[in-house]
């Protein structure tokens, strides 16, 4: 009898526990990075479920692109993550607990004897994997500059940082991106007569930790005074001992994220000239992911997911994706793109390929659906079906 009831207040809470949803965590590590080799997410999950009093599921990814885009969704309540994936959650619902590292800075090092980004035109560039914290400070960097990564005759993406200090100075390469505290060891211990050419900003360093400010109180205050704490340590990353100024995500988030803010040939329109554009019959073309479109989209908006794969640049070659518009669009009728936001590529490319290919009138909603829902206007989810395409829209196979 004391068994079986014991059994069954067991059971109770266990079921109780079940009942809650799992509290999600991403930690997304850069390959190049020491982080990607020595983090134990088992180990942090088994305390982070002890530290919020809730089941936690923490996930760990190396594909940073993607990661991004979660982040302006909304995907998890917790992320563990580089500058520029963290400069993106604090854009999208997220408040900053801190760093697990002081800031950095970047620098753009070119062989010896270059004194300008525009000397490197046609060389060979190294840096580490395409969606890297160096990567992405490169492009920034770069376009900051008014250039492109589009100038070198060959971009080398590899998963050893150091490599490309040793790869300029053994002639293999022209340029390469990386933090400065690393040029400077590598300099003095090498004599190395490398030039540096650019120097971002302060650049928050390490992991950053992200909450969702839409957790519960108790929860929140759980977790932030945990990892603010002395015995706040992630598992092979080390404690969350840095709080970098705000300013430091905004200017990783501008520099390497944002679309450019013009778009010669097209017309750049806010949420209130869509929704007038809209209610004269011009199309609205979601080009994000399906599965964001499903989940939330703008009222009558149609879903033509542009499938990325070319750089988040001004010169990216539209050859490397893939996107069905052109053919599925009436070029003589006028169109409208958006995607996630300002920091969001696709509905830039898909607006610049609608006029590659002869469109007549193409507007860019660069502020796209967080614009759209922040100013209040109507949103609808569709889990089942894509909206079907207006027959206006349609380019007509008979013309």
């Amino acid at each position: 009898m004391g068994r079986a009831l014991g059994w069954s207040v067991w059971l109770l809470l266990f079921a109780s526990f079940e009942a809650v949803a799992d509290l999600k965590v991403m930690v997304a590590v850069d390959p190049s990075d020491r982080e990607s080799i020595v983090i134990s997410v088992l180990d942090l999950q088994a305390t982070l479920s002890r530290i919020a009093g809730q089941p936690v599921s923490a996930i760990r990814s190396e594909d940073l692109g993607d990661v991004m885009r979660s982040t302006r969704t909304g995907e998890y309540d917790v992320y563990i993550a580089p500058a520029h994936v963290a400069a993106s959650a604090l854009g999208h619902g997220y408040e900053l607990i801190g760093s697990t590292e002081r800031d950095e800075t970047y620098q753009l090092v070119a062989r010896p004897g270059a004194k300008t980004p525009s000397e490197l035109k046609n060389g060979k560039l190294y840096l580490t994997q395409q969606d890297s914290v160096a990567a992405y400070m490169a492009r920034g960097m770069l376009n900051e500059s008014g250039q492109s990564l589009k100038m070198f005759q060959q971009v080398l993406y590899r998963r050893t940082s150091g490599a490309g200090l040793f790869a300029i100075d053994t002639g293999l390469v022209d340029a390469t991106v990386a933090k400065q505290s690393d040029v400077s060891d590598w300099v003095q211990k090498n004599s190395s007569k490398a030039s540096v050419l650019l120097s971002s900003r302060a650049v928050p360093g390490g992991m950053s930790v992200m909450l969702k400010k839409t957790l519960p109180d108790t929860v929140r205050t759980r977790l932030e005074t945990w990892f603010l704490g002395p015995t706040g340590t992630i598992s092979g990353i080390g404690r969350v001992a840095y709080h970098s100024d705000p300013a430091n995500y905004r200017y990783v988030s501008a520099l390497g994220n944002w679309t450019p803010s013009q778009l010669p040939g097209a017309t750049i329109v806010t949420a209130i000239d869509v929704l007038g554009l809209q209610q004269k019959g011009v199309p609205v073309i979601d080009v994000r992911i399906a599965k964001e479109y499903h989940e939330k989209h703008i009222r009558g908006a149609i879903s033509m997911p542009y499938d990325e794969k070319s750089l988040k640049d001004v010169a990216f070659d539209p050859a490397q994706d893939q996107w069905a518009g052109p053919e599925k669009l009436d070029k003589n009728l006028p169109v409208i793109f958006q995607c996630n936001g300002a920091e969001c590529w696709k509905s830039y490319k898909a607006a610049r390929v609608a006029l590659s290919k002869g469109f007549k009138t193409v507007y860019w909603f660069r502020g796209g659906f967080p614009e759209w829902e922040s100013t209040g206007f109507a949103v609808e989810s569709s889990p089942a079906v894509n909206a079907e395409i207006p027959t206006q829209a349609v380019a007509a196979k008979s013309r």
